[in-house]
């Protein structure tokens, strides 16, 4: 299908000429190549802003360097400028596990690495309030989300305060940004100030005037962070589990120790809002029926973005996960419960892949930051509203969790019945606790199992992957991942499907070295297991500490957040490298006590890979 230049949100001067524009509402500035695909958060936050009546524009990868004419070449806007410093945090994106520079920059044409900088949040910030102090800064996207409050940064080795201190930005929408978005366009445009929107939900704001009240939560100032590590570990407690409740308390943060008299912190206090319920069916159809080209800006014409070719015939049909697994950083940005799209809407977005000219029939990945949690939430609603866990399925499956794939199974159907769909393959990560588990509702249990033929049967482009991440039980605890065990069972139901259906397909397991409480005698143990199994392993993580994840403070402080008790983890670089090697006994001169060069290392952000609607 072609699209004529006006069909993407306007990028340059002369866009708006074709629009006949002279001003705008809102200007955007990604750190991401412009893709107008419900997969790219700057793309959504522009489209959502359009529907709802405002002239916006996108500024993708703007050059950092010089006179700043990047910067200039689309004036003031009325209301607001927005940043979104891309799909994956721009450390993580950038570097390896190692500090290594990776291969490529998978969200900017041809993989270059010299399209953002590093931080584009701070940078991008520093430069438009240099240029243009009076217009408000409004970050969005999972670099600010996630670095919300006093945080560890790997690449800088130490403690970092809201990513608001070193920006000079006024606002921080956290997590998915729709809602907050449209209120805050909405009440600039009414007249009021920036500094008027304390009030909203899911923001984040720095402010000298505030009086706690009895239902907030004050956490440790940064500067007691700085001093007792302990008190990190605790904080991260409560901001973890306010995260993933359903009505959640107001968190403060004194940047300075100092109390008043009376208790109430002095000085300057990050203030970070309770976030939105999570949206309605109705209001996710909303957000992905909006009128993406699902192509590349057309001055990308020739050029292959890598993170685009690998989602382009991909339909994401949820969000949120309540695996709450402890690396990982989608209930941070997502929340834990499921927001579903109705069958209607994905049908829709299919039919949309169909008529693209170069598909062939085949769907890279039908799926969801977990790929079968489609349709599942609690009976009982009443006690998910009071529910602090942070995980529906760790320790164990939560007895109110209705773990029902029939909902999941009709949308599989309802996509493979269409003409022009030779098969639909599920490339995001399968949760096989979910289709293990025997609770007490035999409906739900039929259909996990009618769930895993109908997967292995129709839905394996010839390689599931699967992420068991080690074999230790005491690791996987601290991981918040089901016991090897289980994994060990799926792998005897995957090959006795295999065998009954004449397949040949293969089942890949994902594993992660160095994690917290990970010593060499464990990844000894997992290197005899999986070479028992006959696996030379190929997709294998060092252990990344990213923002906002249970196992980078416990990493950084040594203690885990839920208990303080002490808990080891390799930092070194021999201590990790030590690690590392276990999982390629398999190579050439290579064992435990031999170092090799480091393989590439997968992004380990958000599931690793990935990286869908983190805005």
């Amino acid at each position: 299908m072609e699209y004529r230049l006006t069909d993407f949100l306007p990028t340059t001067k002369k866009e708006l000429e074709l629009r006949g524009w002279d001003t705008l509402d809102v200007i955007l500035f990604s750190g991401d190549a412009y893709v107008d695909h419900p997969s790219f958060g700057a793309a959504v936050i522009g489209r959502i802003l359009e529907a709802a009546g405002y002239k916006v524009a996108i500024v993708p990868q703007p050059d950092w360097h010089g006179d700043y004419r990047d910067f200039k070449k689309l004036g003031r806007p009325r209301l607001f400028f927005g940043i979104s410093p891309g799909c994956m945090d721009s450390m993580v994106n950038k570097y390896t596990a190692a500090r290594r520079l990776r291969s490529e920059d998978a969200y900017s044409p041809d993989g270059r690495h010299d399209m953002r900088p590093e931080y584009p949040t701070i940078v991008y910030t520093k430069i438009l309030k240099q240029l243009y102090p009076d217009i408000p800064v409004v970050l969005g996207g999972i670099e600010a989300s996630l670095r919300r409050l006093t945080h560890y940064d790997y690449w800088q080795d130490r403690l970092r305060p809201s990513i608001l201190c070193d920006s000079g930005a006024d606002i921080i929408s956290y997590g998915m940004g729709e809602k907050t978005i449209i209120e805050i366009a909405n009440r600039l445009a009414n007249g009021e100030s920036i500094k008027d929107l304390t009030d909203l939900p899911q923001i984040v704001y720095l402010t000298k005037d505030i009086t706690p009240t009895a239902d907030d939560i004050v956490l440790h100032s940064h500067e007691e962070c700085l001093r007792n590590k302990k008190s990190q570990a605790e904080n991260f407690r409560h901001i973890e589990e306010q995260s993933n409740m359903m009505h959640a308390s107001r968190l403060l943060q004194p940047l300075i120790s100092a109390t008043t008299p009376d208790g109430s912190p002095s000085g300057t206090c990050v203030v970070v809002n309770p976030p939105y319920p999570p949206m309605t069916t109705d209001e996710l159809d909303a957000s992905f029926d909006l009128p993406y080209t699902r192509q590349p800006h057309p001055k990308y014409k020739g050029k292959r973005i890598p993170a685009y070719e690998m989602i382009k015939f991909s339909v994401n049909i949820h969000r949120g996960c309540f695996g709450g697994c402890a690396f990982c950083t989608i209930s941070a940005h997502q929340g834990k419960f499921i927001a579903c799209r109705s069958k209607g809407s994905i049908i829709n977005e299919v039919k949309q892949v169909i008529k693209m000219p170069d598909f062939k029939g085949y769907l890279s990945d039908l799926g969801g930051p977990s790929a079968n949690m489609y349709g599942m939430h609690g009976r009982n609603l009443n006690a998910c509203e009071k529910c602090k866990r942070p995980s529906c399925i760790h320790p164990q499956i939560c007895p109110n969790l209705n773990t029902s794939h029939q909902k999941l199974l009709d949308v599989y159907h309802a996509v493979d019945a269409l003409p022009g769909i030779k098969k639909s393959f599920i490339g995001s990560g399968v949760r096989y606790d979910l289709l293990l588990y025997k609770g007490k509702d035999e409906e739900a249990n039929r259909s996990a199992q009618a769930y895993t033929r109908e997967l292995i049967c129709n839905h394996v482009s010839g390689r599931l992957k699967v992420a068991p991440e080690h074999t230790s039980d005491r690791v996987l605890m601290l991981m918040r991942k089901p016991s090897f065990r289980q994994f060990e069972e799926f792998k005897r139901i995957f090959d006795r499907i295999n065998r009954e259906e004449h397949l040949n397909q293969q089942i890949i397991p994902y594993f992660i070295s160095s994690h917290p409480g990970c010593h060499e005698e464990d990844m000894a143990q997992l290197a005899a297991l999986t070479r028992k199994m006959g696996y030379k392993l190929e997709q294998v993580q060092d252990f990344t500490p990213t923002p906002m994840t249970v196992s980078t403070e416990t990493w950084y402080t040594g203690y885990d957040p839920y208990t303080l008790e002490p808990v080891f983890s390799a930092k070194t670089p021999r201590e990790k490298e030590a690690q590392r090697q276990y999982f390629f006994w398999y190579k050439d001169n290579t064992n435990a006590n031999n170092r090799t060069k480091p393989r590439s290392e997968r992004p380990q952000e958000e599931k690793r890979g990935r990286h869908r609607h983190h805005r």
